[in-house]
């Protein structure tokens, strides 16, 4: 397979990530205000991503679909438990637990595949874990368990989602299978949950924007990116996800802007840069 050109990976990941934030923002904002129940949300999330990335492989003139039910899955999983877990988890509580899940799976199959984390990238992600921990930590008290597990869950899911996308031959039309195999399961949810259901307008179109452009051409972006990344690197640029999404936050859903937000946001965004740091060449 031809890898992407380094400033093109770099502009894809960058596309990525803030699709990821979108996603994050417009799901509080709809549980938060309860236009929707969160099985609703995650199907709707996933039929309408599968039919915006169905019409991108039809435009390109590739009609065969491509993934994997495992990859669908995972998928499933991760857009489940993270609905299911946001009706209860404060925003920040969420977020750090979701990457720090996917953080964990990225680095564990990375370092099982013989990736070496060098210095910079220890002394990295130290810093930008820390400024996880100095924005969400202070003031919360402890999530609930069942909630906390959920995302936790999530977490392992998408780390597990993108780590099988690693080396795809056809990005768009794998992330299309995988979202059209995942619908039934999403019915399977809507139909389970009791109370599910349950939505307005704004709920519904909140669902088709999460699924048809944050999910669908996020994810799709995500896919293209990933095979110039290592699995350590990929999971280390999640970790700007929060912090973004924190900052929608304020400027989108009007949430306090303090000391603590800025500096927080400038620790993770200066540990994700001195992770991606080329070590330099010794002259010969």
């Amino acid at each position: 397979m031809t890898r992407t050109p380094p400033s093109r990976a770099v502009v894809l990941t960058a596309l990525a990530m803030l699709a990821f934030a979108a996603n994050s923002l417009l799901c509080r904002s709809a549980l938060r205000s309860a236009h929707i129940d969160p099985a609703t949300f995650t199907a709707v999330r996933l039929v309408s991503g599968a039919a915006v990335l169905a019409a991108i492989v039809a435009a390109r003139g590739r009609a065969r679909l491509g993934g994997t039910w495992w990859s669908a899955l995972a998928l499933f999983c991760y857009a489940a438990g993270f609905s299911l877990a946001y009706v209860r988890l404060p925003a920040g509580v969420g977020a750090l637990l979701l990457f720090g899940a996917v953080q964990v799976t990225m680095y564990a199959w990375g370092m099982r595949a013989g990736e070496r984390v060098d210095a910079w990238q220890a002394c990295g992600l130290l810093l930008a874990a820390c400024g996880l921990v100095a924005l969400v930590l202070p003031g919360l008290s402890a999530p609930p368990l069942g909630s906390a597990a959920l995302m936790l869950g999530a977490g392992i899911a998408w780390g597990v989602y993108s780590l099988r996308g690693k080396g795809v031959g056809n990005p768009a039309a794998t992330t299309a299978g995988n979202f059209v195999r995942s619908v039934p399961l999403a019915l399977v949810l809507v139909l389970a949950l009791p109370g599910s259901r349950e939505a307005d307008g704004t709920g519904l179109t909140l669902a088709v924007a999460s699924g048809a452009l944050a999910s669908g051409v996020g994810y799709a972006l995500w896919y293209a990116a990933l095979p110039s990344l290592r699995a350590t690197t990929a999971g280390i640029v999640q970790l700007s996800v929060p912090v973004i999404a924190a900052v929608g936050g304020v400027l989108l859903l009007a949430e306090p802007l303090g000391l603590r937000l800025v500096v927080s946001g400038l620790a993770v965004l200066g540990g994700i840069a001195l992770a991606l740091r080329k070590p330099a060449r010794t002259q010969p």
